[in-house]
């Protein structure tokens, strides 16, 4: 199944964090926070303005993002766990 997001949508892949400390203490599952940094798989064409003029988005599939802990709407793809968020939710693209 192909998913195209609409608008100012962006779909993302979260990127698992570490398991170990940088001490090398190993984090249980049970006490690990989800990852706040993600790779975006999917953009939408953009928001329109009062103009109705199309404005693209600044993310494009590939990039590493990060976005805010509670952002975005968990949603599962062909068997994979994704995101579903406005371009806005992101808080900026790591380099």
């Amino acid at each position: 199944m192909k998913f195209r997001p609409l608008h100012d949508r962006v779909v993302l892949r979260r990127i698992e964090g570490e398991e170990k400390t940088k001490g090398g203490i190993i984090i249980p599952d049970t006490v690990k926070e989800k990852p706040q940094e993600g790779e975006v798989v999917a953009v939408g064409p953009g928001a329109r303005d009062e103009a109705g003029k199309i404005n693209a988005l600044d993310v494009k599939a590939g990039d590493r993002v990060l976005f805010g802990k509670w952002s975005g709407t968990e949603v599962k793809i062909d068997g994979q766990d994704l995101l579903i968020m406005k371009e806005s939710d992101i808080l900026g693209v790591v380099a």
